[in-house]
């Protein structure tokens, strides 16, 4: 078996309160329709993602497939992300379970989003010249 099989493991998650407040700290999003994304600059060489789906959203059966939807399009699209970064996925309500569309979804934000913030840590030591 030479194919290329790309996972998504235990050590590519955001599961602590911690993390997960590390990027909510930040203050550092993007959106869109189907996704607002939050995120901050890891020190390791692959970006992890964290999802977080309200009750809004429906029942457990329900939430844990928007999960299963998200999990599978970060998975698939993990070569595209730029790496070392944490996200934390927050689908929108009324999100629409169509696989092709979060792919496109996740892999335009999380690439605004690193642009964005690699941008601001650049101009940052600028600003406090005198």
């Amino acid at each position: 078996m030479s194919e290329n099989r790309l996972s998504l493991g235990q050590h590519q998650r955001l599961k602590k309160t911690a993390e997960f407040d590390a990027v909510y700290n930040l203050k550092k999003s993007v959106s869109d329709a189907q996704l607002i994304l939050f995120g901050k600059k890891n020190e390791l060489p692959l970006s992890r993602i964290g999802l977080s789906v309200s009750k809004k959203h429906g029942n457990a059966v329900v939430r844990n497939r928007i999960k299963r939807m998200l999990r599978e399009a970060f998975r698939t699209r993990q070569l595209q992300i730029p790496p070392g970064f944490d996200f934390v996925l927050v689908p929108r309500v009324g999100l629409e379970l169509d696989l092709r569309l979060l792919q496109e979804s996740i892999q335009k934000l999380t690439s605004r989003l690193a642009r964005r913030i690699s941008e601001q840590k650049e101009t940052r030591p600028a600003e406090n010249l005198p």
